[in-house]
This record gives C-alpha cells, sequence and structure tokens, in this order.
C-alpha cells in the first residue's frame, strides 16, 4: 500500500523493523548538549532556536512520530510522504524554509554462504536543511555518521562555529565518500574480471559474475546520477540557506560527486567491454572445439571410407579372401590416420 493524497494514514513503505527512535545534538560555539528518545516528546524539550539542531531518526516504523517531527518543523505533507517512501527516487529540492535531500547509502549484502556472489542493499537517507536545524531520516540503525557526532563533540576545525548548512555539507560528503568507495570497489572488481578474461580463463562463473556487477552499477547508477543535474541548486548563490562562507565545502563535495559519476561511465564502458569480450571468449573456445572435432572427423572419413569399400557384399572382391586382408586394412588405416595427424600438426592446425 502507498501513501497518497486522498489519505491522512501514512505508512512507511520499506521492510526495515528497526525501532524508532531519535538521537538530538544542539551546539554552538562554546558547547554541545545530547539527548535521546523513542518519541518526540523526549527530545522536543531540548530543541534550542539560538543552537544548531541536528536530529536523527533511524527507523521510520513509527509514522506518528515521523508525523511530529516534521509538524513541529513545519515540513510539507507531501515531503513527509517522501520520506516515508523508501524506493523514492534521489531528489534535491527547494522550498521556502527549508531543502529536502533525498540520497542513498550502500553498503555490501550479508552473505549466507561464501560461495555467494557480492550484492549491494541500499537504505534511504532523507535530509531536511533549515535556518538552524538539519534533519535526517534513515531506514536502520546505522553508525555512518558518528564520526560526524564525534567531529562536532571535539569542535574539529571549529565545525560547531559554523551554519547549519556547513553540517549538511560535512553529511553530503560522508555520502559521497560511501559512493566513492562502492563504485571503487566495483571498477577494482571490473579490471579483475578484465583481467582474467584476457587470459581466456575457463571459469564457468565469470559471465555471472559479470551479472552481478552489472546490477550493482545499475543500482549505484540509478541512485547518483540524478545528483549531476540536482546537486547545481545548492550551488546557487540564491538559497537564503546557502551561506556564502560556505560554498567553497559544497565545492568540493561537488568535485567528489564529479569524481563518482565519472567512474560510474567508466565502469559503464568496462561493463560494455567486458560483455564483448565475454561473448568473444565464448566464440573462440567454441570454435577451438569444432576445430577438434572438424579434425578428428576428417581423420575417420578415408577410414570410414576404407571400411564401407570393404563392407559390400559383392562376390568378385579379391582382398576379401587374401589371408593377410584384414591385417593389411587395420595397417593401411593406421598409416593414413598417421599421416592425416601429421599434415595437421605440420600445419599448426591442431
Amino acid at each position: 500500500m502507498k501513501n497518497n493524497l486522498l489519505s491522512e494514514k501514512l505508512i512507511y513503505t520499506g521492510e526495515s523493523q528497526t525501532p524508532t527512535h531519535l538521537h538530538l545534538c544542539t551546539y554552538n560555539l562554546n558547547e554541545m548538549q545530547e539527548s535521546s528518545g523513542t518519541n518526540f516528546h523526549d527530545v522536543s524539550d531540548s530543541l534550542n532556536n539560538e543552537r544548531i539542531n541536528w536530529l536523527q531518526v533511524h527507523g521510520l516504523k513509527d509514522t506518528e512520530t515521523i508525523r511530529e517531527i516534521c509538524e513541529h518543523f513545519e515540513i510539507d505533507f507531501l515531503v513527509l510522504q517522501d520520506i516515508l517512501n523508501a524506493d523514492h527516487p534521489t531528489k534535491i529540492e527547494e522550498h521556502d524554509k527549508y531543502i529536502v535531500l533525498i540520497l542513498k547509502l550502500f553498503h555490501p549484502a550479508k552473505k549466507e554462504n561464501e560461495n555467494d556472489l557480492d550484492e549491494l542493499e541500499q537504505q534511504q537517507v532523507c535530509t531536511i536543511l533549515g535556518a538552524n536545524y538539519v534533519l535526517t531520516f534513515l531506514e536502520r540503525e546505522t553508525n555512518f555518521f558518528d564520526d560526524v557526532s564525534i567531529a562536532l563533540r571535539n569542535d574539529v576545525l571549529k565545525i560547531r562555529s559554523r551554519q547549519s548548512d556547513y553540517l549538511l555539507s560535512v553529511l553530503l560528503n560522508s555520502v559521497i565518500g560511501n559512493y566513492t568507495s562502492m563504485v571503487s570497489d566495483i571498477d577494482d572488481a571490473l579490471e579483475d574480471l578484465e583481467e582474467e578474461l584476457l587470459r581466456i580463463s575457463d571459469g564457468d562463473d565469470i559471465g555471472i559474475q559479470i551479472q552481478s556487477l552489472r546490477r550493482q552499477y545499475m543500482l549505484m547508477k540509478k541512485s547518483i546520477f540524478p545528483l549531476k543535474e540536482q546537486y547545481i541548486r545548492l550551488l546557487r548563490g540564491d538559497s537564503t540557506l546557502m551561506h556564502k562562507a560556505n560554498r567553497a565545502f559544497f565545492n568540493d563535495v561537488n568535485d567528489h560527486l564529479q569524481f563518482v559519476l565519472q567512474t560510474i561511465e567508466i565502469c559503464r564502458e568496462t561493463l560494455s567491454s567486458l560483455v564483448d569480450l565475454y561473448i568473444s571468449n565464448n566464440d573462440l573456445r567454441m570454435n577451438d572445439i569444432m576445430k577438434r572435432l572438424t579434425i578428428v572427423s576428417t581423420i575417420f572419413i578415408p577410414l570410414t571410407f576404407l571400411v564401407g569399400v570393404w563392407g559390400m557384399n559383392f562376390k568378385m572382391m579379391p582382398e576379401l579372401d587374401w589371408r593377410y586382408g584384414y591385417c593389411f586394412a587395420w595397417a593401411l588405416m593406421i598409416i593414413i590416420g598417421i599421416m592425416v595427424y601429421a599434415f595437421f600438426r605440420k600445419k599448426k592446425w591442431y
């Protein structure tokens, strides 16, 4: 069942069973405070309009808690539905008082046994930037942004002295870092496969590995490529939420994004060449098999002819009454077979 505009009932469309819980960081130049809870009332008293508020929400099963958060920060109902839609496409959307980013995080799927191929799992992360707050909604329990929390506690690079959009740039940098890592792994795996195919490996599972990498590539391309056009919206100078002093950090994130996009393009070319190379190798192996079968058949054609001639039942065939005819027939067939084989070896056809 999907969320729709004809009903106020909200439904989380994903499969994660992570119980909804919240973690709030409020900070300014001098200090940082943290609080946690299982519903919005547990952390709402700690919100401070004089500070930057970063609220992390793990698990989206409790839709009423998600609704309360969005109502408090005056988030539109359509955005609320997008947060709960686990299959929503990647997008960056500007509103009057906030900016919405719907992105995907990737991690290797757990293998049931060692022979399983590598696959990717994804989870949606929705980030909302306001004047003095950043909201992150994650489907599952994850420590992905723990490094950011540690940086806030230790005031690394004076992160607490900057505006909320700088915190967004740090979060974005972590997400793009995830993309860089995953895409680089795919690129390395494709290069390894290419080397294996160039050695004309006889492995039967290479085609399956190519298909597995292709699925990973398509999953990442579907999630990352929309950012190619939409990220530009964050770099425009007309948004009151994006401060000029922090523009350099968003440009740096954009550089990382461009690297990811270029690597994806390289993966596409490599995948295409791998498929062609795999098909060519299959054709070469098939041609080699057919050549061997043809040589074997060619050796036996004259032998079959002789056997056929001597197998006729005519009465006036002097060879049939010859005492040494049987031994002569065997010797002749062996000599002819060796001569044909030697001819093929001399021509290097075998």
